[in-house]
């Protein structure tokens, strides 16, 4: 037998311990993602335009919701761009808000369960932009399956700041003094106002490429959140390391500060 074939044979058979593991374990209800390594991967591969990356990763992510539907998850968010992000040269730019556009209509299909909601300051994207996301959306507002957050144009200080001056604006328009309103707020009136109100917090926030850091994603949320960093580029994320991250989820005590 082929050296490549064993492999692939030694693969699915691990893959299938790991899933038999996960049997009867705590499961986590939110998965965040930050798909990052999209452009490393390309510059591995030997590819010199970083979108390239990018069209692999978009496609990678449909793979990916597949495993979470699998597992009974009911909520995921993926971050797909930063606001700092936005400073890119407009030439690599302009091509990924183009295949962002074009995964989120992917998603939005007819034949596609998931329910999709953006998450982000997408004010800050062209007009155009905002229609295919707003309209990707809207396409999916009635379907019951898994509850897809992507976040664009996210950032988590910028969340919490637009939070905030919802909160203050809602007190205005009651007619509270300043000093009213800045008595109101609490951890509860801030969450209210988020990008996300109305889900649970992620139990599991997965990086990929290598990196450990948040750089901003789910600022707010992450507080009890559990943390899976993966070296894998996010185009070779494969389900055997999602189910490791999942199997690591399973496995700790979550004391959420008790």
């Amino acid at each position: 037998m082929p050296v490549v074939a064993i492999s692939n044979l030694l693969y699915l058979i691990y893959e299938r311990r790991l899933a038999r593991e996960l049997t009867g374990q705590p499961l986590p209800r939110h998965i965040g993602v930050m798909v990052d390594g999209n452009r490393r991967w390309a510059r591995d591969m030997g590819l010199t335009d970083p979108n390239d990356g990018h069209r692999a990763g978009a496609k990678h992510i449909e793979r990916f919701l597949g495993w979470c539907d699998e597992l009974g998850v009911e909520h995921v968010t993926i971050w797909l761009l930063s606001t700092e992000n936005l400073s890119r040269p407009k030439d690599e730019l302009d091509p990924l808000l183009d295949i962002i556009d074009e995964l989120a209509g992917e998603l939005a299909e007819d034949d596609q369960p998931w329910q999709l909601r953006m998450v982000g300051a997408l004010d800050l994207l062209p007009e155009e932009h905002q229609a295919a996301l707003k309209d990707a959306q809207q396409r999916t507002a009635d379907k019951r399956g898994m509850q897809v957050n992507l976040a664009v144009c996210y950032g988590g200080q910028r969340e919490i700041a637009d939070a905030v001056r919802s909160f203050m604006l809602e007190q205005a328009a009651s007619g509270a003094s300043l000093e009213q309103a800045a008595e109101a707020i609490d951890a509860d009136s801030i969450a209210r106002h988020l990008y996300m109100t109305g889900q649970p917090d992620p139990d599991l926030v997965i990086r990929t490429s290598g990196e450990q850091r948040l750089s901003g994603f789910l600022l707010w949320q992450s507080a009890y959140s559990e943390f899976y960093f993966c070296d894998s580029n996010w185009p070779d994320f494969r389900r055997v390391d999602f189910l490791r991250a999942v199997r690591s989820f399973a496995i700790r005590d979550r004391r959420y500060g008790k």
